[in-house]
């Protein structure tokens, strides 16, 4: 007898997280080097880490056989600092996915559901399907989370209500017009969920951090994967008010913060210089492939974040053409956009260069 006899059953058609395509496994698959490979699919940051960063990391390996501080307190320390709050406010994930996890294993019971839009991060989906809990999709004019109808979308079974602001995979924001109007309509019984991974890159960005001043039930999920370019550490946050913090901080396992992710990401969170010129080849990047998306007649979203959704037709073709010629971005059909194409910010050499290859492919 099979032991999907005895699995849970929401388990059985659940399709698992495909993240992007490693550098290692396309040279192994099309015989290329890794070093003529450019991965333009997960927004990462093209410059690495702060060299504060990896100075910090390389430090701290010699302190490998001592268990880690489980509760980040230095990390967090530094965090309440950076945003005037007290320690209790903040929890510290295995990237901001395992806070998302947490927040699952506090509210979600089979038969609850959770509010996303159309076209948001897939990971809210599948954790809500592994708790048992169905997800409502609300249609997203324009790619832009339509949070009104998200409101009117509530029910008593409603748990949490996920916004991803900058959203991933659009790249689209909603203002602190329409955050404030949805968030007069949020019931207490619903958490709701800003997931801010990509908030750095932005000018201008909505105060979200108010409601949890306010004592509202608000998770604020950040990270340093983004602008902080330690994606391989591992290493996110949440803030939230003291008492929602205190319900996560029991589903969270010990350690889950190994030592050297927690020197890094401390290190990192002081190197301003670093963030600033991130965010500036961003910003310089992201207008030339825009600009270069326009020349070609392509359509594409105007984006917010480090990376830009292009419309290319066959989104899988052109994913399969491009890595082909070593270029990896991100085909969008698990997004239900299958014509699309995510492509991150690289450096300027990396952007034109990938910018070289779509015209090949596409015959432009």
């Amino acid at each position: 007898m099979s032991i999907w006899n005895f699995a849970n059953p929401q388990l059985k058609d659940l399709v698992a997280y495909e993240p992007g395509k490693p550098i290692e496994d396309v040279a192994r698959e099309l015989g290329l080097k890794p070093e003529d490979i450019i991965k333009l699919a997960s927004n990462e940051n093209p410059l690495g880490p702060s060299p504060k960063a990896i100075d910090a990391m390389r430090d701290a390996v010699k302190d490998v056989h001592i268990y880690p501080d489980g509760a980040s307190y230095r990390l967090r320390q530094a965090l309440a600092e950076k945003f005037d709050l007290e320690m209790g406010n903040l929890i510290i994930g295995c990237g901001s996915n395992e806070i998302i996890e947490f927040i699952g294993h506090a509210f979600l019971q089979p038969g609850d559901n959770i509010i996303t839009a159309k076209h948001a991060f897939l990971v809210y989906k599948l954790m809500a399907k592994v708790f048992g809990a169905e997800t409502i999709e609300i249609d997203d004019p324009g790619y832009v989370h339509d949070l009104d109808a998200m409101a009117a979308a509530i029910t008593p079974r409603t748990k949490k209500i996920f916004i991803a602001n900058p959203n991933n995979p659009t790249g689209t924001l909603v203002t602190q017009d329409q955050i404030d109007r949805f968030m007069a309509k949020v019931p207490d019984h619903v958490v709701v969920v800003f997931d801010e991974a990509y908030y750095e890159f932005l000018d201008n960005p909505p105060d979200t951090l108010k409601y949890v001043r306010q004592g509202r039930n608000v998770v604020v999920l950040r990270t340093f994967s983004k602008i902080q370019g330690l994606a391989g550490t591992r290493v996110g946050y949440g803030i939230a008010n003291k008492e929602l913090i205190d319900i996560l901080q029991r589903t969270r396992q010990p350690f889950n913060i190994n030592s050297i992710a927690q020197a890094g990401a401390l290190a990192g969170l002081h190197d301003q210089e670093h963030q600033d010129k991130t965010k500036k080849i961003t910003d310089e990047g992201r207008a030339y492939l825009q600009a270069q998306f326009g020349d070609m007649g392509l359509e594409y979203i105007p984006s917010y974040a480090n990376f830009v959704l292009v419309k290319v037709g066959d989104g899988n073709a052109v994913f399969k053409s491009m890595m082909a010629r070593g270029i990896i971005v991100r085909a969008m059909a698990a997004y239900k956009l299958p014509e699309w194409v995510r492509i991150s910010v690289g450096t300027m050499p990396q952007n034109e260069k990938c910018i070289e290859v779509l015209r090949q492919v596409l015959g432009k």
